[in-house]
């Protein structure tokens, strides 16, 4: 299958620049992996835009991000982190740049906590029209379900890494959450299963992403989870994982 027939908007990748800081998470800082190693990567692939997200390793750092964003154009987007005190000059600055998203990593750490997740979902979602994006395993969503369906926008990374707690996943993109299709090699459960339960809740939900470079997951990406979706879904339904669900979501559909 050519890689090229789809276009794709890779809604959840990293790059790691050493030339910026990188802050150790529990004594892990990972290799490098800048922009040309990711273009180079997809270079098969029709891209049409995508998503860098900042990784636990990156903290608060926004530089490097920033930077690849200038690079990349105005069809890629950023998911960064940041605190609580942040200004509404500082969100304000970021989204010119090209952030649309601040990322919770609940699994890693490295991001602001929890407990000011509802505050500032509904402060960036006022004053830039960003949304919230979580790293959380689906054990704990039972928990925090109220919370966010509450919550003006917010996605959720990885298939929620599978577990038992994944038909709260399915309710929640039933709610309208949206769930990234990402880290195949992460999950402990089937993604081809997973996949056809979320389209089946809400067409709208699932972004496929290539989550390159695949730090610390069991298995990394491959061109094979790109073909699992196509075989899982068909065509048409995979042009809205591949590409339009998440032009939709980023608010890039009108470029």
């Amino acid at each position: 299958m050519r890689l090229d027939q789809f276009e794709l908007f890779d809604s959840h990748f990293h790059i790691i620049d050493e030339r910026y800081p990188l802050v150790a998470n529990d004594g892990f800082v990972p290799s490098s992996f800048t922009l040309s190693d990711y273009l180079t990567t997809m270079s098969r692939y029709n891209l049409c835009g995508g998503a860098i997200v900042s990784g636990s390793f990156q903290a608060f750092h926004q530089n490097y991000l920033t930077d690849a964003l200038k690079q990349l154009g105005p069809s890629f987007v950023g998911v960064t982190q940041l605190p609580w005190s942040v200004s509404n000059e500082q969100i304000l600055e970021l989204d010119t740049c090209g952030v649309r998203a601040i990322r919770f990593n609940l699994k890693r750490g490295g991001s602001e906590s929890l407990g000011y997740l509802s505050s500032m979902a509904s402060r960036i979602s006022e004053i830039a029209c960003w949304h919230v994006e979580l790293y959380v395993e689906s054990a704990d969503l039972p928990n925090l379900y109220n919370l966010l369906i509450r919550l003006p926008s917010v996605s959720i990374d990885h298939l929620g890494l599978g577990g038992e707690q994944f038909k709260t996943l399915v309710k929640l993109a039933e709610k309208g959450i949206r769930v990234k299709a990402t880290g195949f090699g992460r999950v402990n459960i089937s993604a081809a299963n997973a996949i056809k339960d979320l389209y089946s809740a809400n067409p709208e939900s699932l972004m496929f992403g290539t989550d390159l470079p695949s730090t610390r997951a069991p298995r990394a990406y491959s061109d094979s989870d790109f073909e699992l979706v196509i075989d899982t879904l068909g065509h048409e339904a995979a042009r809205n994982v591949f590409s339009r669900n998440a032009l939709k979501f980023y608010r890039l559909m009108d470029r």
